[in-house]
């Protein structure tokens, strides 16, 4: 399949763009293949893009009960960032950055990636203690990070009411590198590149069940018929218990809905990622001018993906106290996203109690910005048959064995994750 370049976007409207095909082959299902990824996301097609270009796998099928990247991939707020607290999670968080730094050359597609930044604003003492405290673990990992105060939040982004009655703000920690992607692209790009190295991606074909002899994985049962392969990889986010259940074991995951907004289109006006440590609350501006901004769960579990009139009042208020001029925009569409939330916030990526069977799951509110990382950190494990040190803390045993990742310190409850 022909890359993309300026030169062939030039060439092609000289010829009126007849020469375009499609970004990747509408395969049909083999009996059977060396590894199957289940569910069609980011992190799905990022495992079969990375088995294929780092292990070498190129035998293997994604199957997708419906379109590419209409689940939670399409329905988030873009954010890009590694600027977590705990050693396991920032260090993944960060070689996932660094691979978002170099996505759009390793796909030869692009995803519109903008280092823009990202501000998280702090309001009094205790958060600016815990600012401290994430800055710190961050930069003596390497990772980047400024801890600004008033006036070097009002200098980077002088619409945020900084003098706000209720919640002033005494400053924030950013991060630079940072920033936002486009979500769409994202699932076209790894779709593109993963059929350029002979993936199969098979859309409306739903896994009814699984194929288990001898307590190892033999396939999948599907809405196209059996699909063998001794290797079969989980990457369907809130669905994950769904699936794991037709494997015979559970896991401890619970699916919530998280909503997301976007405001009519505006001239440039938010040129960074902030985000209101007061009232669960962030926002960005995309390429199209609309502000595209979100909060926290809606609070019970659900697999809809529609939310709640008072969540959604919350969300704009949260806003309006943040930046008072966004209490004259018009919002122009919400949804809402099956949210894998965890125990202890922290994601899965592992073997599972099935040999053969592994999954990627539990990504709270880290999902999109995971996308490569997730992926990379997946197909290594499918194809050693082992975890790599950037996931090997994250496994389903650990709250068995005591090895919890608590990021953000809020106990045993999936909804305040």
């Amino acid at each position: 399949m022909p890359g993309y370049s300026g030169f062939r976007i030039l060439t092609e409207g000289l010829r009126g763009n007849s020469g375009w095909k499609p970004a990747w082959r509408k395969a049909a299902p083999k009996p059977s293949y060396d590894v199957i990824v289940v569910g069609g996301g980011g992190h799905g097609l990022a495992t079969a893009f990375y088995l294929a270009s780092e292990h070498g796998i190129t035998n293997v099928a994604v199957l997708e009960r419906g379109l590419i990247g209409q689940g939670n991939t399409g329905r988030n707020t873009t954010i890009v960032r590694s600027n977590y607290m705990l050693p396991e999670n920032n260090n993944f968080y960060e070689h996932s950055l660094k691979l978002w730094e170099g996505l759009e050359q390793s796909l030869n597609y692009n995803v519109m990636m903008s280092q823009r930044g990202v501000i998280n604003l702090f309001h009094n003492e205790a958060q600016k203690n815990a600012a401290l405290r994430r800055g710190n673990s961050m930069r003596l990992n390497g990772i980047d990070a400024e801890i600004l105060d008033r006036d070097g939040v009002k200098a980077m982004c002088p619409i945020v009411d900084v003098d706000n009655g209720r919640y002033p703000v005494m400053g924030g920690l950013l991060q630079r590198r940072g920033g936002t992607a486009r979500h769409d692209a994202v699932a076209w790009g790894f779709a593109h590149a993963a059929d350029a190295r002979g993936v199969d991606i098979v859309e409306h074909c739903e896994v009814t069940g699984m194929i288990i002899e001898g307590g190892a994985i033999q396939g999948v049962r599907t809405t196209r018929g059996e699909i063998r392969a001794p290797k079969v990889g989980l990457a369907v986010a809130g669905s994950t218990s769904t699936l794991t259940a037709m494997a015979g074991f559970d896991v401890p995951i619970e699916t919530h809905l998280l909503q997301a907004f976007v405001s009519e289109g505006l001239k440039p006006l938010i040129d960074c990622v902030v985000t209101f440590g007061a009232g669960h609350f962030y926002v960005s501006q995309s390429d199209k001018g609309g502000l595209v901004f979100g909060g926290g769960l809606d609070g019970y579990p659900s697999y809809g993906q529609r939310g709640t009139l008072p969540t959604a009042e919350h969300v704009y208020s949260a806003g309006v106290s943040m930046i008072p001029a966004l209490g004259r925009l018009r919002g122009l569409r919400s949804w809402a996203g099956v949210m894998d939330m965890t125990p202890d916030g922290s994601p899965y990526i592992c073997k599972t109690p099935v040999q053969g069977l592994y999954m990627t799951a539990g990504w709270c509110y880290g999902g999109f910005k995971a996308t490569p990382g997730s992926g990379w950190c997946h197909a290594w494990t499918i194809a050693k048959d082992a975890p790599h040190r950037l996931n090997a803390a994250h496994t389903l045993d650990r709250f068995r064995e005591g090895r919890m990742l608590d990021e953000r310190g809020n106990g045993p409850f999936f909804w305040a994750q």
